[in-house]
């Protein structure tokens, strides 16, 4: 009960922030000089006006139930209840180099599952995915789903444990290399008509020297491929995505609603059933139902 408080206490802390300006209370009319840039240039940290931008959607989940118990490696006897935590954030970084009207970004994604309702609240698996995009914008004006932007994305996504491929266990429940990483270049396409938006997406891994890859057979689970619906109905949304391996047979749904609360802080729900909701169970067939609450869509 403490750690459900405890989570529940960020998640107000995070909504008085968004709501939270000058809580210094410094005057700038003050100045015994006129200067408007520094003006400007104070009213910007002020009310903590940057460049960062959300990405992917920004939530923590504080209950997460799936239909059987994770694989525990370690003496924490993991449960199927736990939270979840993702924060996504891209930075402009660039505009404009070849007159196209496009965009460059750097990109940082951050997620996290937290057994919190174990002795210990151990940080079960966490995924890094740092990338870099451009983005051209598409004026498409005569298809019934307008095209209406093309990107073009590098990344790499790990879990951040290091090689274990060549430590002896003693426990029985020898996890083998429990380093999972990927380089990847993805190519997405957006479409709209009216209130639907649908994401297209395909992409390839940088090839690897078979001896130094720590997951050679990830992308039989993940596919090559992914499609997002996106659809609102007044101020709700829906999203759902398929992602999977036309070869194998194998892959992922995700479904998830979000309603706003206030401000920026979203009532939201997920329902994910397939392989690869995270890296180290990526071959591992979960459906997982998760509740709490988002701050970006």
């Amino acid at each position: 009960m403490k750690k459900l408080l405890l989570v529940l206490l960020l998640i107000a802390t995070t909504s008085f922030a968004i709501e939270s300006k000058n809580e210094r209370n410094l005057e700038m009319e003050s100045f015994k000089k006129p200067d408007d840039e520094a003006m400007n240039s104070m009213n910007r940290w002020l009310d903590g006006v940057f460049s960062l931008q959300p990405h992917k959607p920004n939530y923590i989940l504080p209950f997460g139930y799936q239909d059987k118990n994770y694989k525990s490696y370690d003496t924490n006897q993991y449960k199927n209840i736990e939270a979840e935590l993702q924060v996504s954030l891209k930075l402009p970084i660039a505009k404009d180099l070849f007159n196209l009207g496009e965009t460059y970004y750097l990109v940082y994604s951050h997620q996290a599952f937290w057994q919190i309702y174990i002795d210990s609240s151990p940080f079960r698996e966490t995924n890094y995915n740092p990338e870099g995009f451009v983005v051209f914008p598409v004026l498409d004006t005569t298809s019934i789903f307008h095209m209406r932007s093309l990107k073009f994305s590098i990344a790499h996504i790990s879990n951040g444990q290091g090689d274990t491929s060549e430590v002896q266990y003693v426990d029985f429940a020898n996890p083998g290399n429990r380093s999972r990483s990927l380089n990847y270049f993805y190519l997405e396409g957006t479409f709209q008509h009216d209130k639907l938006v649908t994401e297209l997406k395909l992409w390839s891994r940088f090839p690897e020297n078979g001896a130094l890859d720590d997951n050679p057979n990830l992308t039989d689970y993940t596919g090559f491929s992914e499609v997002r619906f996106s659809y609102f109905v007044g101020e709700h949304m829906f999203t759902l995505m398929q992602k999977g391996s036309f070869q194998t047979g194998k892959g992922a749904t995700e479904f998830t609603y979000s309603y706003p609360l206030q401000n920026d802080v979203y009532a939201y729900a997920k329902l994910f059933s397939g392989y690869g909701e995270s890296l180290i169970d990526y071959d591992n067939h979960i459906t997982k139902f998760s509740v709490g609450f988002s701050f970006s869509r």
